[in-house]
């Protein structure tokens, strides 16, 4: 599944990094929790909850149906 959630941060990340930022990949529990880690402008931005939540959460539940939750690290 690892391999999945990273393919689908491929096609997020081009829309992070417009707005100076990124999303790293830390890691893929068992039950479905990805934890990721968001970089740059991202990292000390207010709205990263509502990225995190309503964009990269969002997209990984509609991708892959296993993902429980997104969680920041």
């Amino acid at each position: 599944m690892k391999e999945k959630v990273a393919a689908v941060l491929d096609k997020i990340r081009p829309s992070l990094q417009a707005d100076g930022g990124d999303v790293v990949l830390v890691d893929v529990t068992d039950d479905g929790i990805v934890k990721v880690k968001l970089t740059g402008a991202c990292s000390g931005c207010p709205m990263s909850t509502i990225t995190l939540k309503n964009g990269i959460e969002r997209l990984l539940k509609q991708e892959i149906p296993e993902v429980q939750s997104v969680q920041a690290v």
